[in-house]
C-alpha cells in the first residue's frame, strides 16, 4: 500500500526524511544520535537551497508550519525547496488534495495523529546481528505486527466513515485502497495468524532428507488444539498408527539445545522471511504516510495561523511558463504576517507579458521584502501551498534564483565586488530558459558606472536566454537607460514615499528618480522638520 497524497505516481524519499527528522530532534534536544553511513542531509536538494533559504527568510515559515514537529518541518522544507521547478500536474494534484484537507481538518489531523501513533514506538527500532536468526525475526516481526494492528483497525474504520467526505482524486485512491486491501475478516484473519505464530501448541514441522542424510525441504504446519470426542479416543486407540519415536534431552545437554534450536530456526525460517517482509510493508507504509501527510499538517497550520491574525489565504492559480504571467492582489509577507505583531502592508501588481521588473526608490521603503514576497509566493506555489494574498496568478518557473547583497567577508579572502561575481557565475552556470531570478541591489559593491554597464550585459545575457527577472537596485545609470529604451517586456516599480518623508511600503509602478532622499535620513537622526520645498519634492 503507499499513500501516493504528494504525487500521483512517485513515492516521497521518507526514509531521508525520517533521518533528518531524527538529526534535528537530537540537535533541538541534546540528545546523541548516530548517522547511518553515505547519509547526505542535503540530497535531492537543489544546489542554492542554503541561499533560497536566507535571502527568502523560509525558516520562520517552516517554523510556523512546523509547531515543533520535526517531521513537519524536513517535510515542508524539502517540499518547498523541490519546487524551485515546478510541474503544473502536480500542483494542481495537490492543490485539490490540500483544498480538502482545509474543509475537513480535525479528519486530516486525527490521520496524521494515528501515523505518529503506528510509527513512534517502533522508532530507532533494530535486531543488527539478531536479524541473522529466523527465531528472532519471526519474534519481532510478531511484535510489530502486534502493536500495529491496533493502528490498522482504525485506519480502516476511519476510512469507512470519512472517505465519502472527500473528493479530490488522492484521497478517493487512498481511501478505496485502505477499505479494499483492510475491509472485511482480513484483520481477524491476521489476528489469528499472529496467535498461531506463538506455538502455543507446539512447533509442527516436517523435513526431508537429502545428501549425506542431511534435512531440506522444511515445512511449517499448523497445529491445532481442537479436543477430540471421547468415540473418537477410543477407535483411535485401536487404530494402527505409523510408529513415532521421541525422545528427552537432558536439561545439561547444551549441545542437544544448540541442536534443536538450529532444527527450530530452518523450520520457522520461511515463516519469518514472510512475516518479517509483512511487518516491514506495514511499518513503511505508515511512515510514508505520516511523512505525506506532515506537508499538509503544515498547511493547516500555517493557514490557522495567518487566519488567526486576520491575513486573507489563498490556493494561487498556476499557468504555464511560457503564458509569462505574474498578478496578485493583496499579496503579504508570509515572514512578517508571522513574526510582527503589527498589520503588515498588502501590494499588487499586474505583470502579465513581463519579463523584467526594475524596482528603485528610498531605503527602508519595502523594496527587498517586496522581492522577497514575490520569490516565496513564487515557491509556495509551486510546491501547491496557500498563499497569503486575496488572488494569485503566476507562470511557473523552472528554477528560482536569488543573488542578495551579502555583508563583508570577514576572512578578507576575497572582496565584496569579488564575491558578488562569483555568485553570479555560479547562477549563470546553472540557469535555463523559463527560470527566475530576484536580484537585491547587486553590483552595487563597486562605483555606480561600472556597475551599471556590469548589470547591463548580466540583464542583456540573461533576457536573451529567457530568464524573468526581477531587479531591486540604486543604480540610478542603469535604471534610467533602461526605462529610456521603452522596452515593452519591462516594468519599473517604485518605492511610495509620501511628501513628509513616510514610507508607505506600497511598491507602485513609476518611473526612476534621481534622488536618495538623503534628507529623510537628516530628519529622522535630528529629528528636523522637512523643508517645504523638499517636502512636495517626490
Amino acid at each position: 500500500m503507499k499513500a501516493h497524497l504528494l504525487h500521483p505516481t512517485l513515492d516521497l524519499d521518507w526514509e531521508h526524511v525520517q533521518q533528518a527528522a531524527v538529526e534535528r530532534t537530537a540537535a533541538r534536544t541534546g540528545q546523541r544520535r548516530s548517522r547511518p553511513a553515505g547519509f547526505n542531509p542535503h540530497a535531492g536538494f537543489p544546489w542554492n537551497a542554503e541561499d533560497l533559504e536566507r535571502d527568502l527568510a523560509l525558516i520562520p515559515l517552516l517554523d510556523a508550519m512546523a509547531r515543533g514537529d520535526d517531521w513537519v518541518f524536513e517535510v515542508s522544507r524539502r517540499v518547498l525547496l523541490e519546487a524551485v521547478q515546478g510541474d503544473l500536474d502536480t500542483i494542481l494534484y495537490r492543490q485539490c488534495v490540500l483544498a480538502d484537507c482545509l474543509r475537513q481538518p480535525a479528519v486530516v489531523r486525527h490521520l496524521y495523529a494515528l501515523a505518529v501513533e503506528a510509527t513512534e514506538p517502533l522508532r530507532g527500532h533494530y535486531l543488527g546481528v539478531l536479524s541473522r536468526y529466523p527465531d528472532w525475526v519471526l519474534r519481532d516481526s510478531r511484535e510489530t505486527m502486534t502493536k500495529l494492528l491496533g493502528p490498522l483497525r482504525k485506519l480502516r474504520d476511519l476510512a469507512e466513515f470519512h472517505a465519502r467526505h472527500f473528493g479530490a482524486q488522492a484521497w478517493t485512491t487512498f481511501f478505496a485502497m485502505v477499505q479494499q486491501n483492510l475491509g472485511g475478516d482480513y484483520l481477524t484473519a491476521v489476528e489469528r495468524h499472529l496467535h498461531d505464530l506463538t506455538f502455543p501448541h507446539g512447533l509442527l514441522f516436517s523435513a526431508e532428507l537429502g545428501p549425506a542424510n542431511k534435512g531440506t525441504h522444511y515445512r511449517l504446519h499448523r497445529t491445532s488444539a481442537r479436543r477430540r470426542a471421547w468415540i473418537d479416543w477410543w477407535k483411535n486407540l485401536f487404530e494402527e498408527h505409523p510408529a513415532t519415536y521421541r525422545f528427552e534431552l537432558s536439561p545439561r545437554d547444551e549441545a542437544g539445545v544448540q541442536a534443536l534450536a538450529e532444527l527450530r530456526n530452518r523450520a520457522t525460517a520461511s515463516a519469518a522471511d514472510a512475516l518479517g517482509q509483512a511487518a516491514n510493508h506495514v511499518r513503511d507504509f505508515f511512515t510514508m504516510l505520516r511523512a505525506e501527510l506532515a506537508f499538509y499538517i503544515g498547511c493547516l497550520n500555517l493557514h490557522e495561523s495567518l487566519t488567526r491574525k486576520g491575513y486573507p489565504t489563498s490556493l494561487p492559480l498556476p499557468s504555464p511558463a511560457s503564458e509569462r504571467r505574474l498578478s496578485f492582489q493583496g499579496l503579504h509577507d508570509v515572514t512578517l504576517a508571522l513574526t510582527l505583531d503589527s498589520p503588515v502592508v498588502p501590494n499588487d501588481l499586474y505583470a502579465n507579458r513581463k519579463n523584467l521588473l526594475i524596482i528603485t526608490g528610498p531605503n527602508s521603503g519595502g523594496k527587498s521584502t517586496f522581492l522577497r514576497t514575490i520569490g516565496t509566493a513564487l515557491l509556495m506555489m509551486q510546491a501547491g501551498m496557500i498563499v497569503p494574498v486575496r488572488s494569485f496568478h503566476a507562470s511557473l518557473c523552472r528554477g528560482l534564483f536569488t543573488h542578495f547583497k551579502r555583508e563583508e567577508d570577514v576572512e578578507m579572502r576575497s572582496g565584496k565586488f569579488d564575491e558578488e561575481l562569483r555568485r553570479m557565475s555560479e547562477i549563470i552556470d546553472h540557469v535555463r530558459p523559463d527560470s527566475v531570478i530576484l536580484l537585491n541591489e547587486s553590483f552595487a559593491a563597486t562605483n555606480e558606472r561600472e556597475g551599471s554597464e556590469i548589470a547591463r550585459q548580466v540583464l542583456r545575457a540573461l533576457a536573451d536566454l529567457g530568464v524573468r527577472i526581477v531587479f531591486v537596485t540604486h543604480l540610478f545609470d542603469l535604471a534610467r537607460s533602461l526605462h529610456r529604451q521603452q522596452l515593452d517586456e519591462a516594468l519599473f516599480l517604485r518605492a511610495e514615499r509620501l511628501p513628509d518623508g513616510r514610507r508607505t511600503y506600497r511598491i507602485l509602478e513609476g518611473e526612476p528618480l534621481a534622488t536618495s532622499h538623503g534628507e529623510d535620513v537628516y530628519r529622522r537622526v535630528f529629528g528636523m522638520p522637512p523643508s517645504p520645498v523638499s517636502a512636495a519634492s517626490p
